[in-house]
């Protein structure tokens, strides 16, 4: 679709996009039918929240609460409906699923919005390949045979790849990435790359990953890449057969990140080492930012160890629309997001 769309009259950029949003609502339909037909409950929390997340990279919106007796309460919009939604599966023991608004500041590209949908869910007794074999099925349900992505076309149709993240750093780089976790040097040494200023250990990671991994993965089918290194999945078990590595995947199709995936911890000791690792981090990277201070979500940590072995996912919905809908741009499948 031309940019020059996005400068015409509101009621004109609606109709143009209309054959796409039509199909976001098939989409939406096939969704809800393929989780109520597996038995889950589909539920809803709270947007604007005491705690949004503890991602170390991620902004966030602030917003407050007055209260009728004038005292404020500063809340955030949620980036993810996560810790409410494991705090349901805490209390229930049900399989849960929630189409989530979620708001993440600092974002805009093609592929980002700063506010947009998040399908989630959350199985008890699931483990990560059960998770990815209903990954794939939800996929095949609501969307065609095949997909086309730029050049690419993606066989939905095809068993879908699954790949850990050694295997693919071994294939596509030529690096034992574990050997070399927390090491910068030596994983600069080891990629034939020069380590640039201030650069750490997990950001030479991502850059690798983006450059020589990503291009290489979920081009000709979707691929699940899998077992991350451990200090980069705040939320999930590690590996009782390798600790170096956590439960953890993230699904790509045609060079968009569609999903990311835990093994879900349930020692809530541990997670809130984590967090306090995880904020510590923040603070050292952003000491500027103002807004970052809010409390831990205690009612999440205290959920946290009657919590059944599960797994959960995030997949962002309005990018599972584009492959649907073929179009390479969010705003297109949104009905008045960013630039929409």
């Amino acid at each position: 679709m031309p940019d020059s769309v996005c400068s015409r009259p509101d009621p004109a950029r609606i109709a143009d996009r209309l054959p796409f949003l039509v199909r976001r609502n098939l989409v939406l339909r096939g969704v809800r039918a393929f989780f109520d037909a597996r038995g889950y409950m589909e539920v809803e929390t709270p947007y604007a929240v005491p705690t949004p997340g503890e991602e170390v990279h991620l902004k966030v919106f602030r917003t407050e609460r007055e209260r009728v007796d004038g005292t404020v309460e500063p809340l955030w919009l949620h980036t993810s409906p996560e810790f409410a939604m494991k705090r349901i599966v805490a209390a229930t023991g049900l399989p849960v699923y929630q189409l989530a608004r979620v708001w993440r500041n600092a974002e805009g590209s093609r592929l980002h919005a700063h506010e947009f949908t998040m399908l989630e869910w959350y199985r008890p007794g699931a483990t990560l390949a059960t998770l990815m074999d209903e990954t794939e099925t939800l996929l095949r349900a609501v969307l065609p045979p095949s997909v086309g992505v730029g050049t690419d076309t993606i066989a939905i149709a095809a068993p879908f790849e699954r790949l850990s993240v050694a295997e693919a750093f071994l294939r596509h780089a030529g690096v034992d990435i574990l050997a070399t976790e927390g090491d910068a040097a030596a994983l600069a040494a080891a990629a034939g790359c020069a380590l640039r200023k201030d650069e750490t250990w997990e950001d030479l990671f991502f850059r690798l990953m983006m450059a020589r991994i990503e291009p290489h993965i979920g081009r000709t089918r979707p691929t699940f890449l899998t077992h991350w290194p451990a200090s980069q999945a705040a939320l999930a078990r590690r590996d009782p057969a390798d600790p170096r590595v956590a439960l953890r995947f993230e699904l790509y199709a045609g060079g968009i990140e569609l999903a990311n995936a835990f093994e879900e911890l349930t020692d809530s000791t541990e997670q809130r080492q984590r967090f306090a690792q995880d904020r510590a981090r923040r603070a050292g990277l952003y000491p500027d930012v103002a807004g970052l201070d809010w409390k831990l979500d205690e009612a999440f940590l205290a959920a946290l160890d009657s919590l059944p072995p599960c797994a959960g996912i995030a997949l962002g919905f309005d990018r599972l629309v584009m492959l649907a809908a073929g179009t390479p741009r969010i705003a297109d499948v949104q009905w008045m997001g960013d630039g929409a």
